[in-house]
């Protein structure tokens, strides 16, 4: 076994041109990064989930989700994933067309198209579509599609998007009209005349919020979307 793995070491250095010492190196590295990430997941659950946890009232709700924002946060929270909406994106239009229009998308069989660029499921309701972009096939991305719809809980809804992939003002006013009481937008400036938007800090110059999920420095356990009180917001205070 271990000469069969020095002989996998020596063709990676050779296909790659790296020498033993680098690659030694670049090995070390990516374990400390390791260690380093699991030591502050295991900070962040300690000091922010478990205590979000304990607050939260409502664990049976269901976040409808532009992005993977809403399986984070369900994930942070230990929360069951009550929503097809976990790990994907959509485009700000077609986000909208769904959740004007659920009963309809729900009813309908995923199809599956290939789009140029793109190496990962991508799933069609109709005339919208849905990046599977953490799914590593078609036949995985569809079960947990089917299963997870079934779990959809219509007395429990929770609508969360953000102003990334070129939002309009004009899709914000549609999410605001939706006839949801629990929704959020997030954006990256103050948008007052959007009523259910969410300002998050740190995107000013930016033309839209970033990946929210992501830690907020290099050496923080916060992550962009805890700026918003998700376990108030859930628990309908």
């Amino acid at each position: 076994m271990f000469i069969s793995s020095l002989k996998r070491v020596k063709k990676y250095c050779k296909d790659n041109n790296i020498g033993y010492i680098k690659f030694t190196i670049l090995i070390i590295n990516s374990k400390i990064s390791n260690m380093k990430e699991k030591l502050r997941n295991k900070l962040r659950f300690y000091i922010i989930d478990k205590k979000n946890r304990d607050r939260l009232k409502n664990k049976d709700a269901t976040i409808i989700s532009i992005n993977c924002n809403g399986g984070t946060i369900s994930h942070d929270l230990g929360m069951p994933f009550n929503s097809p909406f976990v790990n994907l994106w959509l485009y700000p239009d077609d986000f909208l067309k769904y959740c004007e229009n659920m009963d309809y998308y729900n009813s309908l069989p995923l199809v599956f198209v290939k789009e140029e660029g793109i190496d990962y499921p991508i799933g069609k309701l109709d005339d919208i579509k849905i990046y599977f972009m953490h799914y590593l096939s078609e036949e995985d991305a569809r079960e947990k599609w089917e299963t997870r719809k079934k779990r959809i809980n219509k007395d429990n809804l929770f609508f969360m998007m953000t102003d990334q992939e070129g939002c309009s003002s004009e899709t914000m006013k549609r999410f605001d009209n939706l006839p949801y009481k629990n929704k959020v937008i997030f954006t990256h400036i103050p948008m007052n005349d959007i009523k259910s938007s969410f300002y998050i800090k740190g995107f000013e110059k930016e033309s839209s919020v970033g990946i929210l999920n992501k830690w907020t420095s290099s050496k923080s356990i916060n992550k962009h979307y805890d700026q918003f009180d998700y376990v108030k917001w859930l628990n309908g205070e």
